[in-house]
């Protein structure tokens, strides 16, 4: 039995690469899935992840169910993990082609209505993710979908001490007069 934990069915390089395989092929088509899935992980978008990982848990391991291969697949995918947002990092051109960029959803009070139906986001479902950072659709200058799938809120500026000061004269001017 303790042959079997630890003895591996693939040799540490196809594991590897395997491994490096299904990584990159998921990277890639969850950047093509959009920002939306990020967004807004639904229970249907919940499902498909969980057989996503079940459906390329084989192409990782191979035939190989021993615990070693199992740990070490994991640790390369944390390894490669780790190198990709490195070199994001150090190189922000890297990066910006990996990620993409933000896709501004709501600028100067406005809803951008194309850039929404492009993302397959409702207005609700902006108006539930403004709710859940405290505002409401009123509160905020502009909206950016980030590549992450946050939003990212703007708040209207708020009134200084003499901005209200000024309405206050401009009101008492208007019924004085």
């Amino acid at each position: 039995m303790a042959h079997h934990l630890v003895h591996l069915g693939i040799s540490p390089l196809e594991k590897a690469v395997r491994t490096a395989a299904v990584y990159v092929a998921l990277v890639v088509l969850l950047h093509l899935s959009g920002k939306r899935q990020l967004a807004n992980l639904n229970s249907f978008d919940l499902v498909v992840l969980l057989l996503l990982s079940n459906v390329v848990q084989n192409a990782v391991i191979g035939n190989d169910d021993s615990l070693v291969g199992g740990l070490l697949g994991a640790l390369l995918l944390l390894l490669f993990n780790f190198a990709l947002v490195r070199f994001a990092f150090m190189s922000p051109r890297f990066g910006k082609a990996i990620q993409g960029g933000g896709t501004v959803v709501l600028d100067t009070g406005r809803i951008d209505e194309h850039a929404l139906r492009r993302l397959a986001i409702t207005k609700e479902e902006l108006v539930a993710a403004l709710r859940r950072q405290g505002m409401e659709i009123d509160d905020v200058e502009r909206v950016v979908l980030e590549p992450e799938g946050t939003f990212n809120a703007t708040p209207k500026p708020k009134p200084s001490l003499g901005d209200v000061m000024r309405k206050l004269e401009a009101i008492e001017a208007k019924i004085s007069a």
